[in-house]
């Protein structure tokens, strides 16, 4: 509808604005069940943005209070002051670089789950149209943002920076949360007050965005942030590739956060009637702290299908890596086999080294692209990996890196062009010193990419998980499918390219389970996610280290995404440090639980211990995978213990962990109080998982009120070094 109906649909008419400057606005909510983004129109004007939050505010009493802050919901370069910074920005093809937007048309449509707002909005000199989309769930307390853009000029034009979304806050003591990390250290909070000046958190790998700045924060507007209190705003990019989230706070009263892709490099050129769409930026709020905002995209993430699994549960696996390595044999495999079923477990998966015929992938600097069956390391092929598989009453699964090749390949001998490269310049090389990344711009390396798993699944139909790897950065910055004019798009395009093969993939095979593993946690992120069942918290699988990752991974990712597996001691990039096996169960437990070792070598008690673990895990495994989180220590509080409890909705039924990470002589351990739990109930303590050869502890069986585990709390036995608890509550 145009703007002028604004006022049949029962918007209100402003009698504080002057009829000199403004005849009228037309007020917008875009509201979820608890929170809203309150927006104006204005009649041949801009778009503003003017609050988000819970629901005790109108516009009305903003202004009364002198408390609206009213700014371009989408500032464009070259209609703000010189102060703020613009999230919108082309070149046109007269080279002009100006933008004056306003908004001509409105729409909502409510498809069930969401209601979609769409403003529609033209520059007041040249033919581009923006429109900006806001979807608020009914069920779930998320809204997203993302603009569409086109234009209709005679050629093409640049866009130079093109964010997803735009907020703005009151200036207070604002505090963000970002996750930075590196390869085997991933998904660490750093957590700093919003000062005077421009903040930029970033990444420029290419392929993975997870890896060292994550495209995901949170801001607490009260101060430091807080794991149970406190009004918290969470925000996540939901793009894979290269990002940039800036925060500006500036003299005039505000903090502005901006979120898209990173410009750097990625100039894209839009030709005529060509639609650019951005990644969708998710929003929630909580005033329930850090862990409500987590709880929030938890929930969104398994109900609304951010989450290819949703509310399902992932089973219990085997992964050969760090068991065998590359060191495939059909032998070691069915070896394995027997026992991963021996404990009870229900998957095993083929991991690196079962490929490669001219080349045999030995070591890590051939083959890959190469994706037939090595003879030599299985005679019988994969079929006889099935149906060793089936015949152990297990599920069989298979690790691929279709987006990478080898310069040691045959499909680079035959495919040179196929790769990301610098016309005239030597390649960079990765991994191995030969691996390089396919450019997923062209469509035949699309349809290759999808061949990979096509022709798998075809073959082997029995193949039940996929582990999807990226080992690569993109260092080659050069695509021979692209024009010259457009080689600025390879960072974007390439993304855009692998959606469309990983969409084919789910319209084929919906019910495939496909884990996304890119070093570890490098593609820990919701634009891919949508497409995955999980992802790979990290190659580092030393459990006093995951207490810390997984604690950081679960601030915006659900337990049933986070794959958890329980490694061997002594670890290798940790020394001489044992950690006993139940502490390491008790870790990998919280997530979706697995293994990655090579069973023969356990101990005896390593292997009784495991058994205990799968069989009690399989009773809790729907409510640590699918229950509400509530983080109760965090272990970079540094008080010696981490906990964390999963509960159902009805809070009858929980799930929680105690971990002793610090060690010392007469060390005071907190009191440790629970939440997330109904203060009236009665609920019955019974110790999970309890250490080979020994008894439950003291707290086994106890009775106490929910009032009396949040507000006055228990004593967790925890004397020796790694000590942990797993308790079950109802």
């Amino acid at each position: 509808m145009k703007l002028k109906q604004l006022l049949a649909w029962g918007l209100v008419l402003s009698a504080l604005t002057p009829a000199k400057t403004m005849a009228w606005q037309g007020e917008v909510v875009v509201e979820t069940p608890n929170t809203q983004l309150l927006l104006t129109a204005w009649e041949g004007g801009d778009l503003r943005e003017s609050y988000y939050g819970d629901k005790s505010a109108t516009l009305r009493e903003l202004r009364d209070a002198g408390s609206e802050l009213s700014f371009e919901a989408l500032p464009a370069f070259g209609s703000v002051g010189a102060t703020h910074l613009p999230a919108l920005q082309v070149q046109h093809m007269d080279g002009d670089q100006n933008l004056e937007m306003q908004v001509v048309d409105y729409s909502k449509a409510d498809n069930g789950r969401a209601v979609v707002h769409t403003f529609t909005m033209q520059d007041k000199l040249m033919p581009v149209t923006v429109k900006l989309f806001y979807k608020a769930y009914k069920h779930v307390d998320v809204i997203e943002t993302w603009t569409e853009i086109t234009h209709q000029e005679k050629k093409a034009i640049t866009l130079k920076r093109f964010d997803s979304g735009h907020l703005v806050l009151r200036q207070g003591d604002v505090w963000v949360t970002h996750l930075h990390g590196n390869w085997a250290s991933e998904a660490g909070p750093t957590q700093e007050p919003l000062t005077q000046g421009v903040k930029t958190i970033r990444n420029s790998d290419g392929a993975r965005n997870s890896h060292l700045d994550a495209p995901e924060l949170m801001l607490s507007l009260d101060g430091k942030p807080q794991e149970l209190t406190g009004r918290t705003i969470g925000m996540a990019l939901c793009w894979s590739g290269n990002f940039e989230l800036r925060m500006n706070t500036i003299s005039h009263k505000e903090h502005h956060i901006y979120a898209g892709i990173d410009p750097t490099a990625s100039e894209y050129v839009l030709d005529p009637k060509q639609p650019f769409e951005t990644p969708h930026l998710a929003l929630a709020y909580s005033n329930e702290g850090m862990s409500g905002v987590s709880r929030i995209f938890h929930d969104w993430a398994r109900k609304e299908g951010m989450l290819h699994r949703g509310m399902q549960t992932g089973d219990i696996l085997l992964n050969s890596w760090e068991g065998i390595y590359l060191d495939v044999t059909e032998e070691k495999v069915i070896k394995m086999m027997d026992d991963i079923a021996s404990f009870g477990g229900e998957l095993f998966v083929l991991d690196d080294g079962w490929f490669g015929n001219k080349y045999p992938r030995k070591v890590d600097n051939s083959s890959l692209g190469d994706w037939v069956v090595d003879k030599q390391k299985l005679p019988n092929g994969i079929k006889a990996l099935t149906d060793a598989a089936r015949q152990r009453n297990i599920k069989f699964g298979i690790w691929i890196e279709p987006e990478m090749t080898n310069t040691t390949s045959e499909l680079f001998e035959q495919h040179p062009d196929w790769v990301l490269q610098r016309p005239g310049r030597d390649l960079r090389k990765g991994r191995g010193g030969t691996q390089v990344v396919l450019d997923l711009t062209n469509p035949k390396v699309q349809d290759f990419v999808f061949g990979v798993v096509d022709n798998l699944m075809t073959q082997y139909p029995e193949i039940a998980y996929i582990k999807w790897d990226a080992n690569a950065s993109i260092e080659n910055y050069g695509s021979s499918y692209l024009p010259r004019q457009k080689q600025s798009n390879i960072y974007v395009d390439y993304h855009l390219g692998l959606l469309k093969v990983l969409k084919r993939v789910r319209e084929k095979y919906p019910n495939l389970v496909i884990q996304d593993c890119a070093s570890g946690g490098g593609r820990a992120n919701y634009g891919l996610l949508p497409y995955f069942d999980e992802f790979w918290v990290s190659d580092n699988t030393d459990a006093l280290q995951r207490v810390y990752m997984q604690y950081g991974t679960s601030l915006f990712f659900p337990a049933n995404a986070m794959a958890q597996h329980i490694n061997h001691v002594p670890y290798w990039n940790t020394g001489k440090r044992v950690i006993p096996v139940k502490f390491r169960c008790d870790v990998a437990m919280s997530g979706r639980l697995g293994i990655e070792l090579q069973p023969k070598d356990m101990t005896q008690e390593e292997r009784q211990q495991c058994t205990t673990c799968f069989a009690d895990y399989k009773q809790l495994r729907p409510i640590i995978q699918t229950g509400n989180l509530y983080r109760l220590l965090s272990p970079y509080d540094r008080k010696g213990v981490s906990s964390l409890l999963y509960a159902d909705d009805a809070k009858n039924h929980a799930v929680l962990f105690v971990y002793k990470i610090e060690n010392f002589y007469d060390q005071p351990l907190p009191r440790l109080r629970l939440a997330g739990l109904n203060p009236t109930k009665t609920y019955t303590l019974t110790e999970r998982n309890i250490r080979v050869g020994e008894k439950a502890c003291k707290l086994d069986g106890k009775q106490f009120t929910g009032r009396f585990l949040m507000d006055v709390g228990i004593e967790v036995p925890l004397w020796e070094d790694y000590a942990s608890r797993v308790f079950e509550l109802k």
